[in-house]
């Protein structure tokens, strides 16, 4: 039986960040038409986590694809727990970032707002969160970044351990920048998506969500752990 993908994210109050959330989703539906997929959320928004891993039929696989961008609490913990207590196999796959394609996204998200005039200085801002290895993963998109634009990128965040967003396009400023743009590394419209916009940069660039690349994110990242998963059950038979 085919695996349910079960495609969680953190939830929102606003109305444009869950629509832009709930395309990507439906994104995945139409590239994975054989998939049984479901919405799932671990704050703010219902259904949770915990209760639609355990609505999956007793013995039925399924796959949780975090709607996050780096490892956290949330994965750690929620999405964790939650998949421990599943009636049947189920398996968490990695946050989205960091991905190329995710950068190759961030990259044209910056052309289109204007970027590459000499000068220019891109600071990656994200959400942040108090776990070390969010931390790690964020570093890790902006070498993607840079390597895909051919310019040093800093980062900033929004919460959380870190130099917050604001202090780092200050320091670009110091450092010289004539136009600092930030590059908004959250998934959708939202609290996080507003800090960064009131953060003082000179351009600040949309959300990644919704956008065909994140769709192939998740699907790259559902198939991979089902292929893992598979695996392992091999190896035990």
């Amino acid at each position: 039986m085919t695996a349910t993908l079960i495609a969680c994210s953190h939830g929102t109050s606003s109305p444009a960040g869950r629509a832009a959330i709930s395309a990507v989703v439906e994104r995945v539906r139409e590239m994975l038409a054989d998939v049984p997929v479901a919405e799932a959320f671990v704050d703010v928004q219902q259904p949770d986590i915990d209760s639609v891993v355990g609505a999956v039929p007793a013995g039925a696989a399924s796959v949780v694809v975090p709607l996050l961008l780096s490892t956290g609490f949330h994965t750690r913990v929620d999405i964790a727990r939650a998949v421990a207590a599943a009636p049947g196999p189920a398996v968490a796959a990695p946050a989205l970032g960091p991905h190329p394609l995710l950068a190759d996204l961030l990259a044209a998200r910056l052309d289109a707002a204007g970027f590459g005039a000499p000068g220019d200085a891109v600071v990656l801002a994200a959400a942040g969160s108090s776990d070390p290895a969010a931390a790690v993963d964020v570093a890790g998109m902006a070498a993607l970044l840079a390597g895909a634009i051919a310019v040093p990128v800093t980062v900033g965040f929004a919460a959380g351990a870190g130099t917050r967003i604001a202090a780092a396009v200050a320091e670009a400023r110091r450092f010289g920048a004539k136009r600092v743009f930030a590059a908004s590394y959250v998934l959708a419209p939202g609290h996080f998506a507003d800090v960064i916009a009131a953060a003082g940069a000179d351009v600040v660039t949309a959300p990644l969500a919704p956008d065909d690349a994140v769709a192939a994110v998740v699907v790259e990242r559902y198939l991979a752990a089902t292929a893992q998963a598979e695996s392992a059950a091999t190896r035990v038979r």
